[in-house]
């Protein structure tokens, strides 16, 4: 894929804005899950290292195109200093004076962090159909010379601080959107056989498409979850390559220990694995059972493993294992739409 990066632009000096997936979930003042902020900070370095004045932008949560403290960011700043390791300074907005007036005051190789940017409708809202205003992505861009996308886990949605920035300043991907598409295009298009995908969690019509693509690519896509029940129920027809549950724990709240047997054989053999999503009600630690054996085998499989979504991050952080996987993607519905040949704004609007 000929894509523009970072290391091309001339970033030495200038007011770069840094956008960036800072989509957590957060509890008591404090980001549940930390890997989304860590991933940027390769980028966040190469920056400050040539004294680039840098504004980080992101979202959190949906307030609703509203201002709404609850979704401010200012409940995670104190993470985001801690994690990345700078002083930076939280703004109170995203757009105008206040801004331009900021980012001017910082010193080369200085650090803001922008205010979440769906407090504005104009970012736009793919869930309602609200399409971005190119005069918002316009109020976003003035203030900056380059745009830097480290945002792959956003870069699916069609919204003005994805795709609206780069019409107006040098668009640019971050060292974390380059490793995704490496090894999303990895496990698509140069995989080991045997080839294997466990696709869990929930709303079988977001995921539907996925299980189809792999079904068609891979030797096995194991499912489950909810999603496995929804198929079920809705008598979707699927080739001998996909494998449905056989038994449960509980009511449906869990996979059962012949399926979880049936699971772990198969993991073993693979040499490539793709995981996305819990294959129960992982939450409760009475169904968690499957999704914990599932990742006991993944981690013990020896196979390139390529793990993503919130819920499959979750897991791996209660277990601390990150380094045990081959690749961690910050995407969920973003490496969903990739791997299955979906062609997402935020990358698209990179292209040479």
């Amino acid at each position: 894929m000929d894509i523009r990066k970072i290391q091309d632009a001339e970033v030495t000096g200038k007011k770069v804005m840094l956008r960036v997936g800072f989509d957590v979930s957060v509890e008591n003042g404090r980001a549940k899950e930390t890997f989304k902020i860590k991933t940027v900070k390769e980028t966040l370095d190469y920056l400050v290292k040539r004294n680039a004045k840098v504004g980080i932008l992101t979202w959190l949560g949906r307030p609703g195109g509203k201002k709404d403290p609850k979704y401010s960011l200012s409940s995670i700043e104190n993470d985001v200093r801690n994690i990345l390791g700078y002083k930076i300074k939280l703004v109170s907005d995203c757009v105008g004076a206040e801004v331009g007036r900021i980012m001017d005051e910082l010193g080369g190789g200085e650090v803001a962090l922008l205010e979440n940017v769906r407090f504005y409708p104009e970012e736009g809202d793919v869930e309602t159909g609200r399409a971005y205003e190119d005069g918002f992505a316009r109020q976003l861009a003035e203030n900056f010379d380059i745009f830097i996308n480290d945002a792959f886990s956003q870069s699916h949605r069609d919204q003005a601080s994805i795709a609206g920035i780069p019409k107006f300043i040098p668009g640019y991907a971050g060292f974390l959107l380059q490793r995704e598409i490496e090894k999303l295009d990895k496990v698509r298009e140069e995989f080991e056989r045997p080839a294997l995908a466990i696709i869990g969690g929930a709303k079988i019509e977001t995921k539907l498409p996925v299980i189809k693509f792999f079904e068609g690519k891979y030797d096995h896509v194991l499912v489950g979850g909810k999603i496995a029940n929804e198929a079920i129920d809705q008598k979707i027809g699927f080739s001998e390559k996909v494998i449905l549950p056989v038994d449960y724990a509980g009511e449906r709240m869990d996979i059962g220990p012949n399926t979880i047997e049936k699971f772990q054989g198969l993991i073993k053999e693979a040499r490539t694995i793709i995981w996305n999503g819990p294959l129960g009600k992982f939450e409760d630690e009475k169904y968690s059972h499957g999704t914990q054996a599932v990742f006991e085998a993944v981690a013990n499989s020896g196979a390139f493993s390529l793990v993503g979504g919130g819920e499959t991050l979750e897991i791996l952080e209660k277990n601390n294992a990150m380094e045990k996987m081959s690749f961690v993607s910050t995407g969920g519905g973003a490496m969903l739409e990739y791997l299955g040949g979906k062609k997402l704004p935020g990358i698209e609007a990179l292209l040479v």
